[in-house]
């Protein structure tokens, strides 16, 4: 675990930051969900503000769109 944490701020890395944090908030959009149902099944209500999913959800999006545009772009260079 302390390799990864060095090699993902290390400047020369293959390791792509934003796809990580994409993933992290993906997770944390994924870990709401699973509350959610089960607080609805248990018939209690989830509080979490909207806001706080609404922020998880732009940031995957942007972290995903903004990866795979930089993929796209830097395959299109040649070398």
């Amino acid at each position: 675990m302390k390799k990864f944490f060095h090699d993902l701020f290390n400047d020369s890395n293959s390791i792509n930051e934003k796809a990580v944090i994409g993933f992290a908030a993906f997770i944390m959009m994924v870990v709401f969900a699973i509350a959610d149902i089960v607080t609805g099944a248990l018939n209690k209500p989830l509080l979490v503000n909207e806001f706080i999913f609404d922020s998880f959800k732009i940031l995957t999006i942007a972290c995903f769109g903004i990866a795979s545009v930089d993929k796209w772009i830097n395959k299109s260079k040649p070398e």
